[in-house]
């Protein structure tokens, strides 16, 4: 029997997971990939000696790494070399007021000792909670296609579900264990990687404060992208194809199934089976004939999107003071409703920001006695970005970052490079220019989110961060695996 012949749509995290779990069953598969380097939001460049990640920077769950790479006989240690960060990163309340978050867990209790005497045992508790609602939400619900409500009506799940506080927001869960300001800042910042703020978000998950205290914070040597080339490494060996600087424009339905896709250049490639692993919107609304798009302009209108991002790359010719691998600037966020970053449509007054010098850690992302600088805002989504903006939003956090650091800093910049939601959009047709994908609030939780399969069309299948489990790394690399388990389930070879 012929091998069937599947076309991805898109080279990130889960594009690479959902063609190398069908690659592995014997599938015939091809990644399109409208850019000219793999890896979606994860790719890389390069400019005058500097090695820039453009998008993730935090290395989380490396189990669920582990477990992508073990499913082909592989280790992660395979492709790349890891370390965990310690501390794991900084945290920025004010001037001459910041905490060094210790990787170890005991200096961790004694830490949030000295902030709230007698917390030790409320802390114990609410990693322990964190913990099982990682075990399940993680290892178990996250594995879901979550296409059926009745995926989870076993009553050992259901009673799981109650346990795990799915009903509770995030804020209200952690008032329940903590007290001091910082502390709760402290464990309702895990959910800014998940696109809303502590009160819309589930209680469920406070799994992220397990991730991050008990499992802790890694760093791939050389960049985040070494995954990407790990993953691609492995796909190729598995026999994937790639075709970059090939945009798909058009999906083909003949008789109600996915026969094909057009590239921009006119060309068509035949195919068995489509997985998206691009803009969900963008194919869903814009490759896609009106007739078999799963969902309307009123429905995406209503999704709430997880924030947009201004990032700034930076060449620094000087080593830096006071800073660690990983920095979060809460300096002017006077609790969890300060400015609605994500939800409000117009430019914060005192935004956060986030700072990342991998070169700390890692002397190969910069030239040697300088500084390789990554600098993030969130944003709401579908602001009017201009260059006039990121200029004064520039001028905004290097202000603060110099104040609270305590050096001149913007005077040392020997490269300088922006990129906000006119980027988003140009290059992964990111809807509303978001990054991160679509918000894990409640309503937009498993079955609630859009569906990994089009409901019009046989054949065509959708993957990554705006369908489950969600957006993050780990959940895009679960994401292509629940996605390839479907596809295999429904075409047998």
């Amino acid at each position: 029997m012929s091998k069937k012949n599947a076309v991805v749509i898109g080279a990130g995290f889960a594009g690479l997971s959902v063609a190398t779990h069908l690659a592995h069953q014997g599938y015939q598969v091809t990644i399109f990939e409208k850019n000219n380097t793999p890896g979606g939001r994860a790719r890389k460049f390069e400019a005058e000696g500097f090695v820039f990640d453009m998008g993730p920077s935090w290395y989380w769950m490396p189990d669920v790494f582990d477990t992508y790479f073990s499913h082909f006989g592989k280790k992660s240690s395979d492709y790349y070399n890891l370390i965990r960060l310690d501390p794991s990163y900084k945290v920025v309340f004010g001037d001459n007021d910041s905490l060094d978050i210790p990787a170890n867990l005991s200096e961790f209790r004694e830490l949030m000792e000295t902030l709230e005497p007698g917390v030790g045992p409320k802390l114990d508790e609410f990693l322990k909670q964190a913990a099982y609602k990682y075990k399940v939400g993680i290892q178990d619900l996250g594995y879901r296609p979550s296409r059926s409500i009745f995926e989870f009506t076993n009553p050992k799940l259901l009673m799981d579900m109650l346990r795990m506080d799915i009903f509770q927001s995030m804020s209200k869960h952690v008032s329940k264990f903590f007290k001091e300001d910082k502390i709760i800042r402290l464990m309702e910042f895990p959910v800014l990687f998940l696109g809303e703020t502590a009160d819309n978000i589930p209680a469920l998950y406070s799994l992220m404060n397990y991730a991050d205290i008990a499992l802790g914070t890694w760093y791939p040597l050389g960049g985040m992208h070494k995954i990407i080339e790990g993953m691609i490494s492995l796909a190729q060996e598995k026999g994937v194809k790639f075709q970059f600087g090939a945009e798909v424009s058009k999906i083909n339905i003949q008789d109600g199934v996915a026969r094909s896709v057009n590239t921009l250049d006119g060309k068509e490639y035949k195919a068995d089976v489509i997985i998206a692993g691009a803009d969900y919107h963008h194919i869903d609304r814009h490759v896609l004939e009106d007739k078999y798009s799963n969902y309307s302009d009123t429905y995406w209108d209503k999704r709430v999107m997880a924030p947009g991002s201004l990032l700034f790359y930076l060449g620094i010719d000087k080593k830096l003071n006071n800073l660690r691998h990983h920095n979060l600037f809460f300096d002017e966020l006077l609790g969890p409703h300060a400015d609605a970053i994500y939800t409000n449509p117009r430019w914060p007054e005192r935004p956060l920001f986030y700072a990342c010098v991998p070169s700390i850690t890692d002397s190969s992302v910069a030239p040697e006695g300088k500084e390789n600088l990554f600098l993030l805002i969130p944003l709401a989504p579908d602001l009017k970005d201009t260059e006039e903006m990121r200029e004064k939003y520039y001028n905004i956090i290097m202000d603060r970052l110099e104040r609270l650091t305590g050096q001149e800093i913007r005077s040392h910049v020997v490269y300088k490079r922006s990129y906000a939601h006119n980027d988003f959009k140009s290059d992964y047709h990111a809807f509303k220019g978001n990054a991160y994908g679509l918000a894990n609030t409640l309503m937009q939780t498993a079955i609630l989110k859009p569906s990994l399969k089009s409901k019009k069309v046989k054949n065509l299948y959708y993957t990554g961060q705006l369908t489950v489990p969600g957006p993050g790394v780990p959940p895009s690399l679960i994401s292509g695996h629940v996605v390839a388990r479907e596809v295999i389930k429904e075409n047998n070879l």
